[in-house]
């Protein structure tokens, strides 16, 4: 790491990296299908297109014969589901509440950066009583562009007042880290998120490869070192 490094702010995606949303979204997605008469999915089948949302969950979970019509409609009863249930089975990645504590007492600020849409991202903050901890909650149409887009990541450094430079942001998808880069961020890849098969994250071009939030605690430790 560069010894003029100076961190001053922990920026995390949402789904897959700082809370664990696949309890709720699956579960959401499974009672939208089985009430327009179509076959439920597994878990293991479509956690990995969470962080790419709610449609391309669907579109995993249909085969091509599925009208675009039914799609939106199972779209429309899916997200009613989920906004009504925002919370009932999400809970942190073990060792990430530790974390926070850790970024908090060393005085530094945290925020999320999502491309979740703010009707779903300020209420399950909320729920999870992170809002008024958070220096910046910025979802995927709190700006015009969502990530990979350099918009959101600038608007959260704004409202955070700091600079990009001077932040670190983790993620579990190629376009969290091409995000964080093209805001001259360090950036960090959360293999403990929801991976696709052959997403292969040691190509996506990040800082460090972490494989649970302790691993991210002690990176942080690290940076502050320097």
């Amino acid at each position: 790491m560069s010894t003029d490094f100076k961190l001053s702010c922990v920026l995390f995606d949402l789904d897959g990296t700082l809370v664990d949303t696949a309890p709720d979204l699956i579960l959401c997605l499974n009672k939208a299908l089985s009430s327009h008469g179509l076959t439920t999915v597994t878990a293991d089948t479509i956690k990995p297109f969470i962080s790419f949302g709610a449609v391309a969950m669907i579109n995993e979970s249909l085969n091509h014969s599925i009208s675009e019509a039914l799609r939106a409609d199972i779209l429309d009863t899916m997200l009613d589901l989920y906004q009504n249930n925002i919370a009932e089975h999400t809970v942190f990645f073990k060792g990430m509440s530790d974390t926070l504590d850790a970024i908090e007492a060393q005085g530094l600020k945290w925020g999320v950066v999502t491309n979740k849409r703010e009707r779903f991202t300020n209420p399950l903050m909320d729920a999870l009583n992170l809002t008024d901890r958070a220096a910046c909650i910025i979802s995927g149409d709190t700006t015009a562009n969502p990530k990979p887009h350099v918009e959101p990541m600038l608007a959260a450094c704004k409202l955070a007042a700091v600079k990009p430079q001077e932040c670190v942001y983790i993620g579990d998808a190629s376009h969290d880290i091409t995000a964080g880069k093209n805001a001259q961020m360090k950036t960090l890849a959360a293999l403990y998120g929801y991976l696709k098969a052959g997403a292969a994250p040691e190509t996506w071009g990040a800082d460090a490869l972490i494989k649970s939030p302790e691993q991210l605690a002690t990176w942080i430790a690290s940076a502050l070192c320097h």
